[in-house]
C-alpha cells in the first residue's frame, strides 16, 4: 500500500504522467527513513534534510512535519513488517517540457514502504570490500536529488568489482561512498569529512559522531586525503539501511589487519543498543 497525490492505493494501481518532471528532468527530492519496531528513526531530522533539499531547488513543501508524520504513520501501519524504511518522493509535477519552473502545478507526492533489511551480524565480524573512483558527480550532492545517475553508475563499479561500495575520491580527498558517508580510524582516533556541498549530510553519520561523543571516542572532523584512506587502520561506512560496516578490504588491498578494528567494534556496539532503546521507546 503507497501513498500518491492524496490517495493511499495497492503499488499496482499507482501511475503518473510521462509528463512529470520527475521523469522528464529528474526535477524532484526525495528520503529514506528506517523503520524499527514501527518506529521512524529520527523522523525529525529526515524531514529536516527533506525541508532542506526542498528549499535548495525552490520547491515548496506540500505538507507540514505534523503532516508528514500522519502520513508516514499511515503507511507503516498499513505495510507488513516491524522494521520497514519509508521512501517519500517530490517531484515539481506534471507540466509542458519546459527547463523554466513551470507556474501554479501540484507537486507529486509519492511515499511507499519496503522491507528493512540490515546487514548481517556475520558482516560486521568479517567485514566488506569497496573499491575507491573519482567522485564525478555534481556539486551539490547535499542536495538529496533524485537524480542519482552518477551514483548508479558508480554503485555499479562495485556491484562488478564483487564489492560493497564505491568510496569517492576528489581532488586527492575522501568526500563519501556512492550511497553512503565513510570514516576511518588512523591511531585510535575516528576521522569523518566535514559536511559541504559535497556530501549529503547522513543521518547515521550524526549519529557515529553523537555516540562517539558520548562514550569518549576520540574523533575529529577534518580533510582526509587519499594516502590517509589507504594507510588508514580502520574504515567504516555508514548509511540508513547499512548502519554501521566494516570495510576491511579497499581496491583489493588490506586496510589494517584486514579484520574488523576496535573502534567498529566499540560503535557497533553503541548503535545496537541505540536501536534497543528506540524500540522500547525511549529514544526517537
Amino acid at each position: 500500500m503507497i501513498y500518491l497525490n492524496g490517495s493511499f492505493i495497492p503499488i499496482e494501481d499507482a501511475y503518473i504522467s510521462v509528463l512529470d518532471r520527475g521523469f522528464i528532468f529528474g526535477d524532484g527530492v526525495y528520503e529514506l527513513i528506517p523503520v524499527y519496531s514501527h518506529i521512524p528513526f529520527r523522523l525529525t531530522q529526515h524531514l529536516c534534510r527533506l525541508q532542506n533539499s526542498l528549499d535548495e531547488i525552490q520547491l515548496e513543501n506540500p505538507y507540514t512535519d505534523h503532516e508528514w508524520t500522519e502520513l508516514i504513520e499511515q503507511i507503516i501501519t498499513n505495510n507488513e513488517g516491524d522494521d520497514q524504511y519509508i521512501y517519500l518522493h517530490i517531484t515539481r509535477g506534471v507540466a509542458e517540457r519546459n527547463h523554466v519552473f513551470p507556474k501554479k502545478v501540484m507537486p507529486t507526492v509519492f511515499i511507499m514502504s519496503s522491507p528493512l533489511l540490515v546487514p548481517s551480524k556475520e558482516l560486521a565480524i568479517t567485514g566488506v570490500s569497496a573499491i575507491t573512483a573519482n567522485d564525478n558527480r555534481w556539486l551539490r550532492c547535499d542536495i538529496k536529488a533524485t537524480s542519482l545517475l552518477p551514483n548508479v553508475l558508480l554503485r555499479q563499479k562495485a556491484v562488478e568489482s564483487n564489492a560493497i561500495e564505491t568510496v569517492l575520491l576528489r581532488d586527492g580527498f575522501l568526500t563519501e561512498g556512492s550511497a553512503s558517508n565513510i570514516f576511518i580510524v588512523k591511531d585510535k582516533l575516528l576521522l569523518a569529512p566535514p559536511k559541504s556541498n559535497l556530501t549529503l549530510p547522513g543521518i547515521t553519520y550524526d549519529v557515529v559522531l553523537e555516540l562517539a561523543e558520548e562514550y569518549k571516542i576520540p574523533h575529529e572532523i577534518g580533510d582526509i586525503s587519499e594516502n590517509d584512506l589507504r594507510s588508514s587502520d580502520e574504515i567504516l561506512l555508514t548509511s540508513s539501511t547499512k548502519e554501521i560496516m566494516p570495510i576491511i578490504l579497499l581496491d583489493g588491498i588490506k586496510i589494517g589487519s584486514g579484520k574488523p578494528g576496535e573502534v567498529f567494534k566499540q560503535l557497533y556496539k553503541y548503535y545496537q543498543d541505540f536501536k534497543v532503546a528506540i524500540m522500547r521507546g525511549n529514544l526517537l
